[in-house]
């Protein structure tokens, strides 16, 4: 399994815990689905750097593609599988497990943190 252990006991995905590959998935929670382009654009990465890590994503299955034919060139859409999801929020509590922070769960709310999946800390140290 893609799990890294630190010292305190807390399981971190190995995965998620590139923050390239981290903040492809946050961003993909928030919009449900995004281009190559419009990733290597927000992210600020080369291609390269971007197409390896939607790789190891896509190999993860945290992440699907599908093709897009409704502009005059098709395009390669990537999205934000259930498993992807469910590991980024495991990752995200894990962390604040971590930090020994609180975070409240949201419905999807696009124009809050992280897509919505978590908003309203409660920074109250454990």
């Amino acid at each position: 399994m893609n799990k890294v252990t630190p010292v305190s006991g807390c399981v971190l995905d190995a995965i998620l815990h590139q923050p390239i590959r981290t903040r492809i998935v946050a961003y993909l929670a928030g919009r449900e689905e995004a281009t190559f382009m419009e990733l290597k654009r927000v992210l600020e990465i080369s291609d390269g750097n971007l197409e390896s890590h939607l790789k190891k994503l896509i190999s993860a299955d945290y992440i699907s593609t599908r093709k897009d034919t409704g502009n005059r060139r098709q395009q390669t859409l990537y999205i934000l599988t259930e498993t992807g999801r469910e590991a980024l929020k495991t990752y995200l509590s894990s962390l604040q497990e971590l930090l020994g922070v609180r975070l409240t769960e949201e419905k999807k709310v696009s124009d809050q943190p992280l897509g919505g999946i978590f908003y309203n800390a409660e920074l109250g140290w454990k």
